[in-house]
C-alpha cells in the first residue's frame, strides 16, 4: 500500500451571511446594524479552507446547489487550492447561515440551513472511498447528516487513517462513534452537550475530557475560546493557552480555523500538543478578521505567530 497523505473532510458548505449588530432583535422589533459581509461558510467547508491556507493537502466532500452560492463555493476552493468532490445539484438550494455578531466583543449566534448538503449520505462517502482510504487524516463534523458522518469514519478507521471528529452543532450522538475517533473534538459548548454539566473551569474541561475518553476516543480536545484548548489522553494532559494576535473582530470561525490547523499539523506528523498549540495559532489570527473562510491565515502567517511567541 502507498504512503497515506493529505486531508479528507467532510461537511457542509454555506453561504454565510453576517450582520453585525449591538444585539439580537426581539420578535417584531427591527434594529439598524453596523455592518454586513456575505461569503463562503459552514464548518466543513471552512476546515477545509482553513487547512489548506495552512499548509494542507486537501480533498472535501460535499454537496451544493447549482446556483451563485454554489459557485461561489466552488470559487473558494479554487481560490484556497482545496480539491472539491463536490456534487451540484438540480432544484436544490446552496446551504446559507445567518450569523449575528456582537459588534463590542465579536462573539456570534447563528442559524443554519443546510440546503443540498443536508442531502450528503451514505453513498456520498463510498463515491469517495479512495480518497478517505487513501489519505492521511479524515475529519466530519453534524452539520451533514449522522449516517455519513459515521459511515466516513468508519471506512477511515479501518483503512488506518487518522479520525478527527468535531461533534458540532451541538447534538446526542451514539456511543459507536467514540470508537471510532483517534480525536474527539467540541467546543465547551458542544462538550458540555455531551457529558452533562456545565464546562466553565479547567477542572470541569479536565472531567469532561477524561468522560470523552472513557467512552472510547483515544483523545479528546476541547477548544475553551479566549481561554484555549485542553488536551487530554490516557496518559497525557495539558492545557494550551489561547494566543493573542491583535484585537478580536469576529470569533465566528475560530472553531473551524483551529481545527484546519490542528488537522494540517497532525497531517505532517507532528505530536498532538503541537498541533493543538498551531491550531490556536490559526484561530488567533481568523478572529482578528471579519468573515469566516476569508479570514483563515496562510501558513507563513501561523509561522511567524508561533515565532513571536
Amino acid at each position: 500500500m502507498s504512503e497515506k497523505s493529505g486531508i479528507v473532510i467532510l461537511g457542509i458548505f454555506a453561504a454565510d451571511t453576517a450582520y453585525k449588530a449591538k444585539r439580537l432583535p426581539h420578535i417584531a422589533e427591527t434594529l439598524m446594524g453596523s455592518g454586513f459581509t456575505l461569503g463562503p461558510g459552514g464548518k466543513g467547508s471552512n476546515q477545509a479552507i482553513a487547512a489548506a491556507k495552512a499548509g494542507g493537502k486537501v480533498t472535501f466532500i460535499s454537496r451544493v446547489g447549482n446556483d451563485a452560492f454554489g459557485a461561489m463555493a466552488l470559487a473558494a476552493y479554487a481560490e484556497a487550492g482545496v480539491k472539491a468532490n463536490v456534487m451540484q445539484m438540480e432544484g436544490v438550494s446552496t446551504g446559507a447561515a445567518f450569523i449575528f455578531v456582537d459588534e463590542a466583543s465579536g462573539d456570534n449566534a447563528i442559524i443554519v440551513v443546510p440546503g443540498a448538503a443536508g442531502l450528503i449520505g451514505i453513498e456520498d462517502v463510498e463515491v469517495n472511498r479512495a480518497a478517505i482510504e487513501s489519505a492521511a487524516i479524515f475529519m466530519t463534523q453534524l452539520e451533514q447528516p449522522l449516517e455519513a458522518a459515521l459511515h466516513g469514519l468508519s471506512i477511515a478507521k479501518r483503512a488506518g487513517a487518522t479520525t478527527i471528529f468535531n461533534p458540532a452543532p451541538a447534538s446526542a450522538i451514539p456511543d459507536s462513534i467514540y470508537g471510532l475517533c483517534d480525536f474527539i473534538v467540541p467546543n465547551e459548548v458542544e462538550a458540555a452537550e455531551l457529558v452533562g454539566h456545565a464546562i466553565e473551569t479547567d477542572e470541569q474541561a479536565r472531567a469532561a475530557a477524561h468522560t470523552l475518553v472513557d467512552r472510547g476516543a483515544k483523545a479528546a480536545v476541547i477548544t475553551l475560546g479566549a481561554r484555549g484548548a485542553f488536551y487530554h489522553t490516557a496518559g497525557q494532559s495539558e492545557f494550551v493557552p489561547a494566543f493573542s494576535a491583535g484585537n478580536v473582530i469576529d470569533t465566528t470561525g475560530a472553531g473551524d480555523a483551529f481545527l484546519g490547523g490542528f488537522a494540517t499539523a497532525i497531517s505532517e506528523g507532528r505530536a498532538p500538543i503541537e498541533a493543538v498549540r498551531f491550531g490556536c495559532a490559526t484561530a488567533a489570527i481568523a478572529v482578528t478578521r471579519p468573515g469566516t473562510a476569508p479570514a483563515m491565515p496562510s501558513r507563513a502567517e501561523i509561522t511567524a505567530l508561533l515565532r513571536s511567541l
